[in-house]
């Protein structure tokens, strides 16, 4: 099957970010760089699985690692990774509002 180029390497993207916890890591070490440590205490998740999810998102190009001493502290590897992220939260988020204040239009129109 052809399709447009590009197109595979945008689904294996979307099939990573696919998981809550990964969006939950990218938005973290959006917000500032942290280490494996510092994502596990936030996050409550154990250090294995965090360096898991971590190994994951690098190897999709999703985080850089900079390691100092033992730490390694990740960060967002493009700053197009947190608008993707940033865009699917507005765009599932979006209809929950527009529902709000629809209902809340009919409410005023009832009383």
């Amino acid at each position: 099957m052809r399709g447009e180029p590009g197109l595979a390497d945008a689904a294996q993207l979307f099939k990573v970010l696919g998981n809550e916890s990964r969006l939950w890591l990218l938005r973290l070490v959006g917000e500032q760089p942290r280490t494996v440590g510092a994502l596990a205490e936030i996050t409550g998740m154990s250090q294995p699985l965090v360096s898991q999810h971590l190994r994951a998102l690098r190897q999709s190009g999703l985080v850089a690692a900079t390691r100092s001493g033992k730490e390694v502290t990740y960060e967002l590897a493009d700053v197009h990774v947190s608008h993707v992220i940033a865009d699917a939260l507005a765009h599932v988020l979006e209809p929950a509002a527009a529902h709000e204040v629809a209902d809340s239009s009919q409410k005023e129109q009832r009383t």
